[in-house]
């Protein structure tokens, strides 16, 4: 009952717009023993005319439902399909982080840190790049040896800043000032103690954590899409409206119609594409 008196109490300004100057409505007010009737004017909205656009822009459809015209309900329909395909891209991409972190967490980084610490979506990309995250430093003494194994992600690291700092990586000096700026820029990148990971004889779940991080990344992509494609809808429903309010003055009718489809795209992502033609 709530829902409704709140939904009435929305859309009553798009409605009373909708009415003729002729077409005044007395409307009752509560709370005493005999209802006492009001005259409400609707003389300013009604020969107005710009309440259609603005209630298209808000709510698709409503401002060609106010001047009568079918098409309103196109608007409407549109916009409830792609809400549904928005909250359930979302809700999709959203199901399949939560399979590949919890195989990141309970595969790859369990014999490292059995306590569960999340961090940024670029160290779970590198974990479905590298098997292994390989140690942060290979001496156990207070001096930082960054391990030279390039197919680890840390190793990788090093190499790039080695390559990067060093005038000969190959024989790298240890005193020298480029070493040290070496050694920050591993630091400031690899991958610390309670984040190594691997997926040593983890085959299979490192194929799953794959697939499931494509699925999450098209999943979330489709939602963008279809949240654009949500507020271009909102768009040509108040185009329609102005555009149908200004060619009424001149005796002029416009024809307009509006689809939407959902096609498969040359990477295997869902797109959806909102097509529109018009006719004076």
């Amino acid at each position: 009952m709530t829902r409704r008196f709140v939904l009435a109490s929305l859309l009553s300004p798009f409605v009373v717009a909708g009415l003729t100057a002729q077409h005044q409505q007395l409307m009752y007010v509560m709370g005493s023993d005999m209802p006492a009737p009001v005259q409400t004017s609707t003389e300013g909205l009604a020969t107005s005319g710009w309440w259609r656009p603005i209630s298209s822009a808000i709510i698709p459809g409503s401002g060609q439902l106010m001047a009568g015209q079918d098409r309103g309900v196109i608007y409407l329909a549109v916009e409830a399909f792609l809400l549904v395909q928005v909250f359930s891209s979302r809700g999709q991409g959203e199901a399949e982080r939560d399979r590949y972190t919890g195989l990141a967490f309970d595969v790859a980084r369990a014999p490292f840190a059995p306590a569960r610490r999340d961090t940024v979506f670029e160290y779970f990309e590198e974990l479905e790049r590298f098997v292994d995250s390989g140690p942060f430093d290979t001496d156990p003494g207070p001096v930082l040896v960054p391990p030279i194994n390039e197919f680890t992600y840390n190793g990788s690291i090093w190499k790039l800043a080695r390559e990067t700092f060093l005038p000969d990586p190959a024989v790298p000096d240890t005193s020298s000032v480029e070493y040290q700026r070496a050694l920050e820029f591993y630091r400031g990148r690899a991958v610390g103690p309670n984040f190594q990971w691997s997926w040593r004889d983890a085959g299979l779940e490192q194929n799953l954590y794959s697939q499931s991080i494509k699925r999450s990344d098209d999943a979330f992509r489709n939602s963008t899409q279809y949240l654009g494609l949500l507020l271009a809808n909102h768009l040509l429903s108040a185009v329609d409206a102005f555009v149908s309010y200004r060619l009424s003055g001149n005796g002029k009718t416009v024809q307009m119609e509006s689809a939407v489809r959902r096609v498969r795209g040359t990477t295997g992502v869902i797109e959806a594409q909102l097509g529109m033609r018009v006719e004076f």
